[in-house]
């Protein structure tokens, strides 16, 4: 994943709302979102290199996604960022003491940042992880942006996506196809908003928009992800082609 927006409840029909983007290099194989069939309770897409994945929501009412921190000096861990979605989704362990054992093996992963959380009727609980942070951190009611720094760090495609996203949330019903256009965008930010990630200024140009499309890399999929006030889930996912 490379940004994602989540509204955590701030709606009484849909505590939760996922609008995200996976950009990757077009030749890595990947299957679309489905159910997996070593563990039917997953419904997610896939990395085929690696049998991890982006984001994913089971049957037992939580869901995972996964963004990469872009820091070109950082250390390689030498495990799959994919997996720390995917195990989460195959196991029944809390959610905290899930990221707890996480952070305690930080090292073992390149930069990442994980979002995770329970969903049921009666309760919602959501967490977010980074191994550029210290601690786990339990996150309150609100609307948060995600690309490849920490959460809510404010990159041009952050706020923008943001500022679309509220509007969405503001309407009576919820558009989907209102968030697939948000998460469509290719503008390039100006120059002067872009930020400085070490990668030089004509990859920040190509790399800054919510839609990414270059020769060899960009946007492979958008997901569009809710949880209704009953704890039902529904997944809709468009597949982008070079």
């Amino acid at each position: 994943m490379c940004v994602i927006f989540v509204s955590y409840k701030q709606r009484e029909d849909y505590p939760l709302i996922i609008a995200a983007n996976r950009d990757e290099f077009y030749d890595r194989p990947t299957a679309a979102a489905t159910r997996w069939e070593d563990y039917p309770k997953i419904y997610a897409g896939r990395d085929l290199v690696s049998k991890g994945t982006w984001l994913g929501v089971n049957d037992d009412g939580r869901f995972a996604a996964v963004t990469n921190f872009r820091d070109p000096d950082q250390n390689r861990g030498n495990s799959s960022r994919g997996a720390l979605v995917a195990d989460f989704l195959k196991k029944a362990i809390d959610v905290e003491d899930y990221l707890e054992g996480i952070r305690k093996r930080g090292a073992d992963y390149t930069g990442f940042n994980l979002l995770a959380g329970e969903f049921d009727p009666s309760t919602g609980r959501l967490m977010y992880f980074s191994n550029r942070k210290s601690e786990p951190e339990e996150l309150t009611p609100g609307v948060y942006g995600l690309s490849n720094h920490l959460l809510d760090t404010p990159w041009p495609k952050v706020v923008k996506g943001k500022a679309k996203f509220n509007s969405v949330l503001s309407s009576t019903n919820i558009d989907k196809e209102a968030l697939f256009r948000l998460l469509e965008d290719r503008e390039m930010a100006h120059d002067d908003d872009l930020p400085d990630t070490g990668v030089g200024i004509d990859r920040e140009r190509f790399l800054s928009p919510i839609f990414i499309k270059t020769p060899i890399y960009g946007t492979r999929c958008s997901t569009v992800l809710t949880f209704d006030k009953k704890g039902t889930w529904d997944l809709d996912e468009k597949v982008w082609v070079p």
